[in-house]
């Protein structure tokens, strides 16, 4: 491990890079929020809950959120305030949605600080490829079926869009307003045509949505999950479980059964 490798949480003139989880942000780890909480600056990500300001009040917050066909804040601009506060001895936290190292420019991030001679942490986070699949109550990977997961981003540096089929089950990442040409792709990387799609768009929040498709008809999810940052899985981890009937308790509901279940005990 680096010597410019620490972890030590937020200190002067240190970096902690945090994964975020995918959506609401009680899904962020035990050691994120007491890492954020200690924070003096955060520079954190468009899509990021606004709860999560909570955890570091006195905190400046810097938003430095990018989206795709929006406004955005350049990578360098970026690069440039983690080296800056670093320097002026803050104690920063890096707040990044889903986890830092997955399509999270973690990597131009890291360089720059090691450039400046500033030390560093990553605490990760849960990705939103994870999120769609507890939210639907999909595995990713299946007994016997679906033994390879591969993480995809449609898009490329140089803005080509491309698709492969390099696993059992593939989720790609910020495809949502090009689903049509990725249907295409999926057909010319040699997927079949009634090879199960599944969409879900604001994965791990509240308003989270998913729809079923197919390869060959997965342009029509493009109306449902509009101007909303989506996940799109394909092949096995997409098809629905044989026990997919029965209903998953959550959140609220789940302590009400709990605390049933204790009282008749």
């Amino acid at each position: 491990m680096s010597d410019a490798v620490l972890s030590i949480g937020p200190q002067p003139g240190h970096v902690c890079f945090i994964g975020a989880g995918p959506g609401a942000a009680d899904l962020i780890t035990l050691r994120g929020a007491k890492a954020l909480a200690n924070a003096t600056v955060v520079l954190f990500d468009a899509l990021t809950d606004p709860g999560f300001q909570a955890l570091a009040p006195k905190a400046l917050w810097v938003d430095v959120g990018k989206r795709g066909f929006c406004n955005s804040t350049a990578q360098a601009h970026i690069d440039a305030l983690l080296v800056h506060y670093g320097r002026q001895g803050e104690c920063v936290a890096r707040l990044k949605g889903g986890d830092p190292s997955v399509f999270g420019r973690l990597e131009e991030e890291i360089e720059a600080l090691a450039e400046a001679g500033l030390s560093y942490e990553v605490i990760p986070g849960i990705t939103a490829a994870l999120a769609a699949a507890a939210a639907t109550g999909r595995p990713l990977t299946r007994r016997g079926r679906g033994r390879s997961v591969a993480l995809s981003t449609a898009m490329t540096r140089e803005g080509a869009f491309t698709a492969g089929q390099r696993a059992d089950t593939e989720v790609f990442y910020m495809a949502g307003r090009q689903l049509a040409a990725l249907s295409r792709r999926l057909l010319d990387a040699g997927w079949a045509a009634d090879t199960p799609v599944m969409v879900v768009s604001r994965a791990g929040c509240a308003d989270q949505s998913q729809s079923d498709h197919t390869v060959a008809t997965l342009a029509a999810a493009v109306v449902l999950h509009a101007g909303r940052p989506s996940v799109v899985t394909v092949g096995v981890g997409a098809s629905p479980m044989a026990a997919s009937t029965a209903r998953t308790v959550q959140g609220s509901e789940f302590e009400g059964h709990h605390a049933k279940a204790c009282a008749s005990a």
